[in-house]
């Protein structure tokens, strides 16, 4: 870490700690949309970083946006501990098994990062997926997926499939029992994730979990002007902007956006979903459509659980090292992993 990101991190971590009333004043006030209110942390958040500047990708060159991902990750994410990390390749693919300090029996979540499929690596979610592992007593397997616009569509969604199964095959080695395997993902990840579990449905693979944190799921949200997209489309970390952005380089012909790995709203979901606990933001312009496959995958004859987090921005998985609320509400996602995939 520069000098100059670690003195910005605590520059942040002492801003976004302080009484939420102090918080209220520095961030101008209540935010409330939709009858929800933004945590005060995260107000003062926003407001700093519209001051200096930052926290919009759609801007930006896919490097440079690269780049403000990971520096934004390190500043939000701290240091968290974690029982032990083990570097291995899964399909091929770069991964970090992270084993918490005081497992809780033999489960294991395969984690796949958000990022627009453009961006994010294993670095960019170390943080959350420490925490996750630590705190719920669960392995957590994050696997680097390819992304574009080296690798395009459909590369991230075959090594999502291929990162499950092979995550079954090799359960022996990992320590873990095939029959306690789920899969997540945040954002990008939980649209890879949520693909993952449809697949391993049709083709007989058991799964016992999905964990789908604010998960993008329906690329024809343009069309269908969904509430969350008027209503938080703008300043609130993830824009329309680089929404469109991100789909204009990743999915650039128009069949590959009319593909239902990316329009999972309109996919014919088969019998034998696994047990799915969907996690949405409150300000969150992908907010309507993670819950609207929630009561699709209800519908369809799943277990399903849908958690709101209604002062929540997208992106607040990674918001575990500053602040109150966001780490709070990933707690409590690492405590319904537990309650999942826990012998």
């Amino acid at each position: 870490m520069s000098l100059r990101i670690a003195v910005e991190a605590r520059a942040l971590a002492t801003v976004m700690g302080l009484p939420a009333r102090a918080q209220r004043l520095l961030g101008g006030g209540d935010l409330v949309i939709d009858g929800q209110t933004l945590a005060p942390d995260l107000r003062v958040m926003l407001t700093l970083q519209r001051l200096a500047r930052k926290g919009d990708l759609g801007g930006e060159s896919v490097a440079q946006a690269r780049a403000s991902m990971l520096e934004g990750a390190v500043l939000v994410g701290g240091r968290q501990p974690i029982g032990a990390i083990r570097d291995l390749a899964v399909a091929d693919r770069p991964a970090r098994l992270y084993e918490p300090s005081r497992p809780a029996g033999s489960g294991l979540l395969v984690f796949l990062h958000g990022g627009s499929f453009l961006y994010g690596d294993l670095a960019s979610h170390d943080a959350p997926c420490r925490l996750l592992a630590e705190e719920s007593g669960v392995r957590v397997l994050a696997v680097e997926y390819r992304v574009g616009p080296e690798a395009p569509f459909p590369a991230a969604f075959d090594d999502a499939e291929a990162a499950v199964r092979w995550a079954h095959e090799h359960a022996g080695e990992l320590g873990v029992d095939p029959a306690r395997v789920g899969v997540g993902g945040d954002s990008a990840g939980g649209n890879l994730a949520a693909w993952a579990a449809i697949t391993a449905a049709r083709s007989g693979l058991p799964l016992a979990f999905q964990l789908l944190v604010y998960p993008c799921v329906d690329n024809g949200r343009d069309s269908g002007e969904s509430g969350s997209l008027r209503l938080f489309g703008e300043g609130l970390y993830l824009t329309k902007e680089s929404i469109d952005s991100a789909n204009d380089i990743y999915l650039p012909g128009p069949d590959d956006r009319r593909d239902p790995r990316v329009n999972l709203l309109d996919v014919d979901l088969p019998a034998g979903l696994a047990p799915a606990h969907v996690v949405t933001a409150g300000f969150d312009p992908l907010r309507d459509e993670g819950e609207s496959y929630a009561r699709r995958m209800a519908e369809a004859g799943a277990e399903v659980e849908l958690r709101r987090y209604a002062d929540q921005i997208h992106g607040f998985l990674n918001i575990v090292g500053v602040g109150r609320s966001s780490r709070s509400a990933v707690l409590e996602i690492a405590a319904r992993l537990r309650a999942a995939l826990a012998d």
